[in-house]
C-alpha cells in the first residue's frame, strides 16, 4: 500500500503510539486501500441517500447516521474490521468493544463550522479509561472541505459537561486555559484516519467545496465499561440499568 503508515503485521510505528498517547490524537495514513476506498464510499453514498430522513443532525451543521454497521453489510465489515480495531486498541494500550459508528456528512457549500468539543461528555458511560473514535475519510478531506482541528493534551481534561456543537466558546467558557492551548488542522487523503481521544477537544472545519465531506467514525470503548443509567439515543432501546456491562453482540470485539 503506498502512502500507509501501516506494516505488514498490521501495526503503526511505536512514534505514533506515542504521539497519540501525548497528543490525544494522530493520524494514521493508508487505513484502506485505494479499491476499499471507492467500494466503501458507494456504498455509504448509497445508504445516506436511503436514510437522509433519519439524520438525527438537522441543524446545518452536518448529517449523522449511526449503528449503520447493523444495517448494511459492506460498512460493517469496515466498522468490524481487524486492521481497524486492533489499531486502536494498540494506540489505546488495552482492550476495547465497539460502542458504536457513524457515518458524518458535510454537505457541499455548508459553512458552519461543528464546534470545538469533546465526545465523551456525551456518552453513557462509567468505569473506563479513554475511549477513542477512528474517523475514517472517505472522500479527500482537505480543511476548505472540512477536516478536522484538534487542541493537543486535552484528553486530560476530564469532568466537563457535554458541549455545544453550535457554540464556537461554549468549550472554552468551561475550560479556559485550553483557547490557549496550539491548534493543530489535520487534512486527510481518502483512506487516511485520525484517532482521537473522546477528552481531546476537536472541532470541523465548514465545508466549502463542491463535494459532499464523507467520513465513518468508529468509536470504541474500554472493554470494561458499564452503563451509568443516563439517557442516549444508543442505549435507550436495550432495556439496561445503572451498572450493566456494555458488551455482547450490541457492542463486539471481533479483532480479539
Amino acid at each position: 500500500m503506498q502512502n500507509s503508515d501501516i506494516d505488514t503485521a498490521g501495526r503503526v510505528p511505536e512514534d505514533l503510539v506515542t504521539a497519540y498517547r501525548e497528543n490525544g490524537f494522530v493520524r494514521v495514513r493508508g487505513v484502506l486501500e485505494p479499491d476499499q476506498v471507492e467500494r466503501f464510499r458507494a456504498s455509504a453514498e448509497a445508504f445516506l441517500a436511503a436514510h437522509r430522513a433519519e439524520s438525527l443532525e438537522k441543524q446545518g451543521t452536518f448529517s449523522q447516521l449511526v449503528n449503520v454497521w447493523q444495517r448494511d453489510d459492506d460498512l460493517r465489515e469496515l466498522t468490524l474490521g481487524t486492521r481497524l480495531g486492533r489499531i486502536a486498541e494498540q494506540l489505546a494500550g488495552f482492550p476495547l468493544r465497539l460502542w458504536h459508528d457513524q457515518m458524518l456528512v458535510k454537505e457541499p457549500h455548508n459553512n458552519m463550522a461543528t464546534e470545538f468539543h469533546q465526545d465523551r461528555p456525551y456518552w453513557p458511560h462509567a468505569g473506563d479509561r479513554l475511549p477513542l473514535s477512528a474517523w475514517i475519510a472517505l472522500v479527500d478531506v482537505p480543511p476548505e472541505r472540512g477536516c478536522m482541528t484538534f487542541l493537543p493534551g486535552t484528553q486530560h481534561h476530564t469532568g466537563l459537561r457535554p458541549q455545544d456543537l453550535h457554540h464556537e466558546e461554549d468549550l472554552f467558557a468551561l475550560e479556559p486555559s485550553l483557547r490557549w492551548i496550539p491548534r493543530v488542522t489535520v487534512p486527510l487523503r481518502a483512506g487516511d484516519c485520525t484517532f482521537h481521544s473522546g477528552y481531546t477537544g476537536h472541532m470541523a472545519l465548514p465545508n466549502r467545496t463542491d463535494l459532499a465531506r464523507l467520513a465513518h467514525v468508529v468509536i470504541y470503548m474500554d472493554e470494561a465499561t458499564i452503563y451509568n443509567g443516563a439517557e442516549h439515543v444508543i442505549t435507550d432501546p436495550l432495556g439496561l440499568v445503572t451498572g450493566d456491562r456494555l458488551d455482547g453482540a450490541t457492542f463486539p470485539r471481533p479483532w480479539a
